[in-house]
């Protein structure tokens, strides 16, 4: 934890947005809209290997993410950012010397670890340093990411243009955002000051790790919060991929026309995210979350009906702005229900239960769509996991209330 004034707290908060949006411009500037092209040119086997080639790098999350955030609240952030920002500079550069596709596994896999450590330690440390703004701030965090992230396929896809598809080029390019992400981390050198909470000698980190997953995973709250969560990315790693295939192959959009309405969906995240963190720190976590799932349920059960380019625009605004809604306030409850010395690894469980959602979602909506239920089955079943998040949301919220109120009678 960060035990600095307000000024330096801002200005650290600062740094993580600007190495935030560098280091996700790196990442996904690797993969969009490059990694497909590249992957083919290596003559990538076509079906298991080439999902498994676009697929590597996250893997990482399920595996690193959790260990990874654990160790920050063993030997703090400082050092697990350090460790992320050399992997996001190093790994560009390994594209370079590929010259088999099975090599390109394994540099995307080496990738991956960069954003498994980055994610969760960052919103561990912000949500610490600003403990009545951790909504607002957390997710002003994941907007500049997003910025990174929505600006990487417009300038790989430039830079591919005008190269005549030179991918060493891009690489280079990807290296370079890659290696001022890592600059910008440096700012972290000049921290020197010593956590609050010190380190305790009597256990080893092993001890200390073990004990700490299972006090995390023993919390039926951040469990729950967690499933919540999980849930949000299942669908929306679903709809980032099956919304462009409803639209291609039903609706018959051109690409400027699928582009517009998968853009404008970033573009809602990415504005409403920072103010429904606000609202969350104002009127509590549990009601975004409820009202944010049931919003975000609603277009999905709409989008088989649409045959317009206007009405998918509205649809896709209004599935933005509900999974912000909920986005914006799970991670700053995460945070706030796990004990202090634990934030990190209750972030790290948090971003693990994100990963697995985000890889089984499109996996199990892409059996459901070679069924003869296609996209209308598909979609609606995706509303349904909406939905099933929004009753529990409501259980856990009634729940939480009931112990309040337990509370209350026995100290009076």
């Amino acid at each position: 934890m960060f035990t600095v004034g307000e000024n330096f707290r801002n200005r650290i908060f600062l740094t993580l947005c600007l190495m935030g949006t560098f280091a996700i411009l790196s990442s996904t500037m690797s993969k969009s809209p490059v990694l497909k092209l590249f992957a083919t040119s290596l003559n990538t086997p076509e079906g298991f290997w080439m999902g498994f080639v676009a697929s590597a790098s996250t893997i990482p999350g399920i595996l690193v993410s959790l260990p990874a955030a654990s160790l920050s609240d063993v030997f703090g952030r400082r050092k697990i950012l350090l460790v992320s920002a050399a992997v996001f500079a190093s790994a560009p550069f390994l594209y370079l010397l590929i010259s088999a596709w099975w090599q390109l596994v394994l540099v995307r896999f080496y990738h991956g670890f960069a954003t498994a450590m980055f994610v969760p330690v960052t919103e561990a440390s912000i949500a610490e340093s600003f403990p009545l703004k951790r909504g607002e701030r957390i997710s002003l965090l994941s907007s500049a990411r997003t910025v990174g992230r929505g600006v990487a396929p417009f300038l790989g896809g430039y830079i591919l243009f005008v190269s005549d598809s030179n991918y060493n080029m891009l690489y280079l390019a990807v290296g370079v955002a890659g290696v001022t992400a890592l600059l910008t981390s440096l700012f972290f050198l000049t921290e020197r000051r010593q956590a609050d909470i010190k380190p305790d000698t009597s256990e080893t980190t092993a001890s200390k790790l073990l004990d700490g997953w299972r006090t995390v995973a023993g919390n039926s709250s951040i469990l729950g919060a967690s499933f919540i969560q999980a849930s949000q990315f299942y669908v929306f790693g679903a709809v980032e991929f099956f919304l462009v295939g409803f639209m291609k192959e039903v609706v018959q959009l051109d690409p400027f026309e699928i582009g517009v309405v998968m853009g404008i969906q970033i573009v809602a995240v990415t504005l409403t995210k920072p103010v429904m963190g606000r609202v969350s720190d104002a009127v509590g976590r549990r009601n975004p979350i409820i009202a944010g799932s049931f919003v975000g349920g609603v277009p999905l059960l709409l989008i088989p009906l649409a045959t317009e380019l206007s009405a998918l625009i509205l649809l896709s605004i209004v599935y933005g702005i509900g999974f912000a809604m909920v986005t914006a306030s799970t991670p700053a409850l995460v945070s706030e229900l796990a004990p202090r010395n634990l934030t990190g690894t209750a972030m790290g469980f948090l971003c693990t239960t994100m990963d697995v959602g985000q890889t089984i979602g499109p996996l199990i909506t892409g059996m459901v769509v070679a069924t003869n239920l296609s996209y209308g089955g598909a979609f609606l079943a995706l509303a349904a996991v909406l939905f099933l998040s929004t009753l529990i949301s409501v259980l856990i919220r009634f729940a939480h209330r009931k112990d309040d109120e337990i509370s209350l009678i026995s100290n009076e």
